[in-house]
Protein backbone atom coordinates (compact mmCIF):
# COMPACT_ATOMS: atom_id res chain seq x y z
CA UNK A 1 0.00 0.00 0.00
CA UNK A 2 1.19 3.72 -0.77
CA UNK A 3 0.34 6.22 1.36
CA UNK A 4 0.69 9.63 -0.53
CA UNK A 5 0.91 12.76 2.28
CA UNK A 6 -0.31 15.53 -0.29
CA UNK A 7 1.28 18.96 1.73
CA UNK A 8 -0.12 22.24 0.91
CA UNK A 9 3.50 24.02 1.98
CA UNK A 10 7.17 23.89 -0.44
CA UNK A 11 10.81 24.64 1.15
CA UNK A 12 10.62 23.61 4.51
CA UNK A 13 12.79 23.80 6.92
CA UNK A 14 15.99 21.23 7.20
CA UNK A 15 14.53 20.04 10.83
CA UNK A 16 11.36 19.25 9.12
CA UNK A 17 12.45 17.56 5.98
CA UNK A 18 14.86 15.12 8.23
CA UNK A 19 12.06 14.46 10.58
CA UNK A 20 9.84 13.60 8.00
CA UNK A 21 12.28 11.60 6.33
CA UNK A 22 13.43 9.77 9.62
CA UNK A 23 9.92 7.51 10.27
CA UNK A 24 9.25 7.68 6.40
CA UNK A 25 11.80 5.60 5.61
CA UNK A 26 11.76 3.30 8.02
CA UNK A 27 8.08 1.15 6.51
CA UNK A 28 9.13 -1.94 4.64
CA UNK A 29 7.90 -3.30 1.26
CA UNK A 30 4.30 -3.76 2.23
CA UNK A 31 3.74 0.30 3.21
CA UNK A 32 5.36 3.61 1.77
CA UNK A 33 4.73 6.90 2.53
CA UNK A 34 5.66 9.31 -0.13
CA UNK A 35 5.80 13.08 0.62
CA UNK A 36 4.06 15.17 -2.33
CA UNK A 37 4.33 18.94 -1.59
CA UNK A 38 1.61 20.94 -3.01
CA UNK A 39 2.71 25.11 -3.71
CA UNK A 40 0.35 27.50 -1.33
CA UNK A 41 -2.25 30.01 -2.02
CA UNK A 42 -1.46 33.36 -2.56
CA UNK A 43 -2.47 35.66 0.67
CA UNK A 44 -2.14 38.91 -0.64
CA UNK A 45 -4.73 41.12 0.44
CA UNK A 46 -6.19 38.90 3.10
CA UNK A 47 -8.15 36.96 0.50
CA UNK A 48 -7.97 33.27 2.52
CA UNK A 49 -10.65 31.75 1.01
CA UNK A 50 -9.58 32.17 -2.47
CA UNK A 51 -6.11 30.84 -1.39
CA UNK A 52 -7.87 27.44 0.24
CA UNK A 53 -9.38 27.42 -3.45
CA UNK A 54 -5.72 27.40 -5.41
CA UNK A 55 -4.81 24.84 -2.71
CA UNK A 56 -7.80 22.68 -3.17
CA UNK A 57 -7.12 22.95 -7.04
CA UNK A 58 -3.47 21.74 -6.55
CA UNK A 59 -4.18 18.96 -4.32
CA UNK A 60 -7.03 17.81 -6.66
CA UNK A 61 -5.00 17.78 -9.80
CA UNK A 62 -2.18 16.09 -7.81
CA UNK A 63 -4.92 13.47 -6.28
CA UNK A 64 -5.27 9.66 -8.25
CA UNK A 65 -8.66 8.92 -8.81
CA UNK A 66 -9.96 5.53 -7.34
CA UNK A 67 -7.44 6.04 -3.82
CA UNK A 68 -8.96 6.13 -0.79
CA UNK A 69 -8.71 9.80 0.44
CA UNK A 70 -8.16 11.17 4.51
CA UNK A 71 -8.69 15.15 4.91
CA UNK A 72 -6.57 15.91 8.49
CA UNK A 73 -8.93 18.27 9.91
CA UNK A 74 -9.52 19.56 13.55
CA UNK A 75 -13.19 18.67 13.24
CA UNK A 76 -12.01 14.98 11.88
CA UNK A 77 -11.94 12.16 14.05
CA UNK A 78 -9.09 11.52 16.81
CA UNK A 79 -7.82 7.87 16.84
CA UNK A 80 -5.65 6.07 19.41
CA UNK A 81 -2.59 4.64 18.15
CA UNK A 82 -4.02 1.14 17.97
CA UNK A 83 -7.28 2.67 16.13
CA UNK A 84 -4.94 4.10 13.64
CA UNK A 85 -3.20 1.22 13.24
CA UNK A 86 -7.01 -0.79 13.08
CA UNK A 87 -7.78 1.86 10.09
CA UNK A 88 -4.23 1.07 8.52
CA UNK A 89 -5.53 -1.86 8.03
CA UNK A 90 -8.71 -1.60 6.81
CA UNK A 91 -6.94 0.70 4.26
CA UNK A 92 -5.01 -2.43 2.87
CA UNK A 93 -8.10 -4.67 2.72
CA UNK A 94 -9.43 -2.09 0.26
CA UNK A 95 -6.75 -2.71 -2.29
CA UNK A 96 -6.36 0.97 -2.51
CA UNK A 97 -3.67 3.32 -2.19
CA UNK A 98 -4.25 6.20 0.40
CA UNK A 99 -4.30 9.90 0.17
CA UNK A 100 -3.56 11.94 2.95
CA UNK A 101 -4.69 15.70 2.62
CA UNK A 102 -3.01 18.40 4.45
CA UNK A 103 -4.05 21.79 4.03
CA UNK A 104 -2.33 25.38 4.16
CA UNK A 105 -2.68 27.21 7.33
CA UNK A 106 -6.17 27.82 7.44
CA UNK A 107 -6.81 24.16 6.39
CA UNK A 108 -8.82 22.46 3.67
CA UNK A 109 -11.21 23.51 1.58
CA UNK A 110 -14.56 22.29 1.89
CA UNK A 111 -14.80 20.78 -1.67
CA UNK A 112 -11.86 18.01 -0.36
CA UNK A 113 -13.70 17.96 2.94
CA UNK A 114 -16.60 17.16 0.94
CA UNK A 115 -14.46 14.15 -1.16
CA UNK A 116 -13.05 12.20 1.61
CA UNK A 117 -13.65 9.22 3.35
CA UNK A 118 -12.33 10.07 6.44
CA UNK A 119 -11.65 12.86 8.43
CA UNK A 120 -8.59 12.62 10.86
CA UNK A 121 -8.26 14.80 13.84
CA UNK A 122 -4.32 15.36 15.27
CA UNK A 123 -5.68 17.27 18.06
CA UNK A 124 -7.55 19.88 19.58
CA UNK A 125 -4.30 21.84 19.80
CA UNK A 126 -2.99 24.01 17.06
CA UNK A 127 0.02 22.75 15.80
CA UNK A 128 3.00 24.75 13.40
CA UNK A 129 2.31 23.74 9.67
CA UNK A 130 5.46 21.90 9.00
CA UNK A 131 5.16 20.21 12.30
CA UNK A 132 2.18 18.39 11.08
CA UNK A 133 4.20 16.26 8.18
CA UNK A 134 6.64 15.10 11.13
CA UNK A 135 3.69 14.21 13.72
CA UNK A 136 1.81 12.31 10.49
CA UNK A 137 4.50 10.45 9.81
CA UNK A 138 5.36 9.45 13.28
CA UNK A 139 1.75 8.53 14.01
CA UNK A 140 1.36 6.19 10.72
CA UNK A 141 5.35 4.49 11.61
CA UNK A 142 3.75 3.77 15.27
CA UNK A 143 0.63 1.88 14.00
CA UNK A 144 2.36 0.28 11.04
CA UNK A 145 4.50 -0.70 13.95
CA UNK A 146 2.23 -1.80 16.05
CA UNK A 147 0.97 -3.63 13.53
CA UNK A 148 3.74 -5.75 12.23
CA UNK A 149 4.49 -6.86 16.29
CA UNK A 150 7.91 -4.48 15.75
CA UNK A 151 9.37 -3.21 19.27
CA UNK A 152 8.89 0.21 18.17
CA UNK A 153 5.28 0.72 19.99
CA UNK A 154 5.37 -0.16 23.28
CA UNK A 155 1.86 0.57 24.30
CA UNK A 156 0.16 -1.23 27.28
Amino acid sequence: MYIRLLAVGEKMPAWVCDGYQEYARRFRQDCRLELIEVSPGHRRGGNVDQAREQEAARIAKRMKPGNHVVALDVKGQRWSTEQLAQKMRDWQGLGQDVELLIGGPEGLSPMLLEQANDTWSLSPLTFPHPLVRVIVAEALYRAWSLNHNHPYHRGD
